[in-house]
């Protein structure tokens, strides 16, 4: 009993993202799927309460355990020092902006599929991370590394590579974590 005393929820953002995730997968089980196409993947749609759930809802929904496990192991390592930085709030800020704007994007440019998981969440975490330790009018080497890395393996994998990931929203992600970084980091130089 003593070492479940000891456990505290260190990430209160982090942790409850990955256990709606994991409630996701579970439904997506139970339902054989059916929650998984109508609450956690996005896709055009008429505008209904339903629209609106999948919006957001989209990045807690997985393909299956492999999806959400690839997503999770990275997001629970990258996220909590991140909302330890930023503060949960706006962490919560960046995961649903980057949710709205992976979601939008998705029904805007490819009517005709499906997208579900974090994966775009997470880019937007690794960049994000890639801006610690910004100083006034410099531009972090990591970030120019990470960007460097990461976009050219996406628009490689986007270009060339026939799979059914979603390498455009990735880049979304990347691009949200970037901007987020930014604007949080000229906040903090200006408080």
């Amino acid at each position: 009993m003593t070492f479940f005393k000891k456990i505290h929820y260190n990430s209160p953002v982090v942790l409850t993202f990955f256990f709606l995730s994991v409630s996701a997968l579970l439904l997506d089980i139970l339902t054989k799927g059916w929650t998984t196409v109508h609450l956690f993947s996005v896709y055009r749609s008429p505008i209904t309460p339903l629209f609106f759930v999948r919006l957001f809802g989209h990045v807690l929904g997985h393909s299956g355990y492999a999806h959400f496990a690839g997503n999770m192991v990275l997001f629970l390592v990258v996220g909590p020092p991140l909302e330890e930085k930023y503060g949960s709030k706006a962490l919560l800020a960046g995961i649903l902006l980057t949710a709205l704007v992976s979601g939008l994007l998705q029904c805007a440019l490819f009517p005709h599929t499906a997208l579900l998981g974090a994966s775009g969440i997470v880019f937007m975490l690794i960049l994000l991370s890639s801006l610690a330790g910004m100083k006034a009018g410099s531009i972090p080497l990591t970030l120019i590394l990470v960007a460097v890395i990461y976009l050219g393996q996406e628009l490689y994998s986007g270009l060339f590579v026939q799979d059914n990931v979603a390498h455009f929203m990735h880049l979304v992600g990347g691009a949200c974590g970037t901007g987020f970084g930014f604007y949080c980091g000229r906040a903090a130089l200006k408080a």
